[in-house]
């Protein structure tokens, strides 16, 4: 069952202390200072497992500062830790950012992840890889497991490259590949989806131009937790819960969607928003990537995504100008 949207101002509280797990189950999370990671940690400290989270340039609070590129301290930090599971979310996720940095990008996306699932089946340790819809060059939608990928652009090839890293060192792993994530922020430019708010809040005064040609499915981070926690828990009753997984919202929306959406949920007004009905330059990107999530709901381990309207708002209203529009809403 998918989890209820609180609508507390707070956003996802980084982890205070590793939490104790009656049934001695035990994850990693890496990237877990990140907007899925932070998602994961809360999810599978919720279901009562002793949860860990990596990070390195944002490692704050109790989050464990780690470099995945550094073998030697990977190693140390599974001998300490000894999770049943890891989860993998670190990633460079930003598409114009790989192409710039390039090396970079795969030094994380490609190279760690081989590293780390190399010493996860060392020791016997459940892997879970997060990937992309954009291994898929969005020509014929919808995509399976099984489809064959064609990635358009470097961020989508190194995270291709790191699937089948992550195979060829740990055969028995799960990929879960999903779309275009949005959640609890920390600031707004944290995610696609939620950095077109400040575009939307500014009104009649100024236009603001969106693409309305690239067709994505904006995803909640919890669901994505959820489904991450199911597929880990069936996987440590059952060795044949393995191999490549999709999730994904069903709700199909541009980015001039969604931001007519977001002024929809908040009573705000859209008209300053144009769509733009050619192709944004920049990085090539896929048109539409919609990934076929049958396999996972067939074997029991998907859950209902929310309502785009209903988990987006639940995400911007601390970020809201008017801060009356609280008191109205929710009181």
């Amino acid at each position: 069952m998918a989890s209820r949207i609180s609508f507390s101002p707070g956003h996802v509280a980084l982890v205070k202390e590793e939490v104790a797990s009656p049934s001695g189950r035990g994850v990693l999370v890496t990237g877990a200072s990140g907007l899925l990671g932070r998602a994961m940690l809360a999810e599978f400290q919720k279901g009562g497992w002793r949860a860990v989270g990596t990070a390195y340039r944002r490692a704050r609070g109790s989050l464990l500062r780690c470099d995945l590129l550094d073998e030697e301290a990977v190693r140390s930090l599974l001998n300490q830790h000894k999770p049943d599971v890891i989860v993998h979310c670190a990633a460079e996720r930003r598409p114009d950012v790989v192409e710039r940095h390039p090396e970079a990008a795969e030094n994380l996306n490609v190279h760690a992840t081989g590293a780390l699932a190399k010493e996860a089946a060392a020791a016997g340790v459940v892997f879970l890889y997060i990937s992309t819809d954009y291994v898929f060059d969005g020509r014929r939608p919808p995509y399976g497991e099984d489809d064959a990928p064609n990635p358009l652009n470097h961020y989508g090839r190194s995270k291709l490259a790191g699937e089948r890293e992550t195979f060829r060192q740990c055969p028995g792993a799960v990929v879960l590949r999903v779309p275009i994530l949005y959640g609890e922020v920390e600031s707004v430019a944290e995610s696609a989806v939620t950095v077109l708010w400040p575009a939307v809040q500014q009104g009649a005064a100024e236009s603001c131009v969106l693409d309305h040609c690239q067709q994505r499915f904006p995803t909640y981070t919890g669901d994505v937790a959820a489904v991450c926690r199911n597929i880990a828990e069936r996987r440590l009753q059952d060795a044949s819960v393995k191999g490549i997984f999709h999730f994904s919202s069903k709700e199909q929306m541009t980015k001039y969607q969604m931001a007519v959406a977001m002024a929809t949920a908040f009573n705000l007004p859209s008209t300053h928003l144009i769509p733009l009905t050619e192709a944004p330059p920049g990085v090539s990107r896929p048109q539409n990537a919609q990934l076929d999530c049958s396999r996972l709901q067939l074997m029991g381990l998907g859950v209902e995504p929310h309502p785009f309207s209903d988990a987006i708002t639940s995400c911007l209203w601390p970020f809201l100008q008017d801060k009356r529009w609280r008191q109205t809403v929710f009181h």
